[in-house]
């Protein structure tokens, strides 16, 4: 009972360092996040840290350590849905939108994951990157019934419904 009342006390003080190098990585303070998701890390390693860490890794452009530490998360606990969506997400912002389907197609069926969100609108963006705008239509608008407040997901579906409209007035009719 011992070692298992002694697991539960690193990895919560793990996750108190994640809680503290999250306010930091909020504020733009991205190397002494990165620092503090470290060292939640040497505690007690957390799907949370690794992917928080990448998610800090990624802003400095660092897009290989980002999604290396994703998939430590995937390893640690592979129904933590925020790894599958962020390695989705580096791929699109390196310009691989086909390298970034499977990753957030996983995010989607991710059994832990509180923001699906997410991977739709990054499957919308993959889908308009494709000019396959009737299917980025469908995530964005997926993207929304999941976060009817979810400002980008606005400006996305009616950016991709002017790209579908018809372009002559006399067209229509």
């Amino acid at each position: 009972m011992n070692e298992e009342r002694e697991g539960q006390d690193k990895r919560q003080e793990a996750m108190e360092w994640v809680s503290k190098a999250y306010q930091l990585h909020m504020k733009g303070e991205i190397e002494k996040a990165v620092a503090l998701y470290t060292r939640s890390l040497e505690i007690h390693p957390t799907a949370e840290a690794y992917t928080f860490r990448g998610w800090a890794r990624s802003s400095e452009k660092d897009y290989a350590a980002a999604i290396e530490d994703c998939h430590r998360a995937i390893d640690l606990d592979p129904e933590f849905g925020n790894p599958y969506n962020d390695i989705g997400a580096y791929y699109l912002e390196q310009g691989e939108p086909d390298d970034a389907i499977p990753w957030l197609r996983m995010a989607l069926k991710a059994q832990r994951y509180e923001s699906y969100c997410f991977p739709h609108f990054n499957l919308g963006r993959v889908f308009e990157a494709k000019g396959q705008f009737d299917l980025a239509l469908e995530h964005y608008r997926k993207a929304l019934d999941e976060n009817p407040r979810y400002t980008l997901a606005v400006r996305a579906v009616e950016r991709v419904k002017g790209k579908l409209a018809p372009k002559d007035p006399e067209a229509i009719g």
